[in-house]
């Protein structure tokens, strides 16, 4: 990252040399929407954001009127078209007053100008390359652990809600916004089957008849690293892709807990709703903060149609079988 592109000041060096990013990147959030004109119009717009919420057999999902996030949830993701674009996340097409925050020394974190939570923040990696979370999940949890402070960190794959998924990144947002930040243990206890449980790892498959996903929560780095990489190959060899099968990834840290890891297994990007005509058309593109139980809809038309119906009809499109779930639960189940 150039100089000109970092934000700095004392206060936030003295939050990056201890660790607190989390301070950090409010830091740097407060400044952009003082000094970027487009990131202050992406957030004078969550004023106007209305929401609603469906209540079903022991969770929430609730649905948004966000009309800022049309730009994403209308991205075009199609190689064709990404190979027509310049890359957003590249240093060097960086708008002139956007800055950022460097982390470690691969990343540097970015507050998002078209927002979803009350503080959105992309994290990107400084070279261009694809987006694929093999071999990167230590890299998630560190950076949940280090923004732990007020946020959650989650990973959308290539072809399951990243607008950019030709350059790799993750993105953070404040805890508690997400229906499942409250509802997890609720959602466990109800539709959850325990595969391992002892002093050093809980591995969870849960299923609440929406969505279906994998939970792993451990004090120990190294073993849900180790415990992941099983996963993607087992999800790899169940669903048969030779590319990354289709998740979503939640990372939660609290220093009482350690790491608490959601994995939503799909099977689509987008729901035949969303390519419908006429009435039948939502323009529903989900990814980890709508599987985390914020729906996000662009347009006023779809916000005042949409059914707790319709929320099952397309998380039960997008998500994975019910006989794929069970051979990777099989799977799990039978080794640590």
């Amino acid at each position: 990252m150039t100089v000109k592109k970092f934000f700095e000041n004392s206060e936030s060096k003295k939050f990056i040399d201890e660790g607190n990013f989390g301070a950090a990147a409010h830091l740097l959030l407060e400044n952009q929407k003082q000094n970027w004109q487009r990131l202050a119009a992406g957030y004078k717009s969550l004023e106007t954001v209305v929401g609603k919420t469906f209540y079903f057999n022991g969770f929430r999902i609730k649905v948004q009127f966000n009309p800022g996030r049309i730009i994403s949830s209308s991205a075009k993701v199609d190689a064709a078209s990404i190979k027509e674009r310049e890359c957003f996340l590249c240093i060097q097409n960086l708008p002139e007053q956007q800055r950022g925050i460097p982390y470690s020394q691969y990343y540097f974190i970015l507050a998002n100008p078209f927002p979803i939570f009350p503080e959105h923040f992309t994290i990107p990696q400084i070279t261009h390359i694809p987006q694929q979370i093999l071999g990167k999940l230590s890299e998630l949890l560190k950076l949940s652990r280090d923004l732990s402070n007020g946020y959650v960190v989650f990973y959308n794959g290539p072809k399951c809600g990243a607008s950019a998924p030709d350059h790799f990144h993750f993105q953070a947002g404040n805890k508690g916004f997400m229906t499942i930040d409250d509802d997890f243990h609720q959602l466990k206890n109800e539709y959850g089957a325990t595969l391992i449980d002892d002093a050093d790892l809980t591995l969870t498959a849960v299923d609440d008849g929406l969505r279906r996903f994998i939970s792993i929560e451990s004090t120990d780095f190294n073993m849900i690293n180790d415990v992941f990489e099983k996963f993607y190959l087992n999800y790899s060899l169940v669903v048969n892709s030779t590319e990354e099968p289709m998740m979503n990834i939640l990372s939660y840290y609290e220093v009482e807990f350690g790491w608490r890891v959601i994995v939503f297994l799909r099977s689509k990007h987008r729901s035949s709703h969303y390519f419908a005509e006429g009435k039948k058309n939502i323009l529903l593109s989900a990814a980890a903060v709508d599987f985390g139980g914020v729906c996000i809809l662009p347009l006023e038309k779809d916000f005042i149609k949409i059914t707790k119906e319709d929320l099952t009809e397309i998380f039960n499109e997008i998500g994975i079988s019910k006989d794929n779930f069970e051979f990777i639960k099989q799977k799990l189940a039978n080794q640590k």
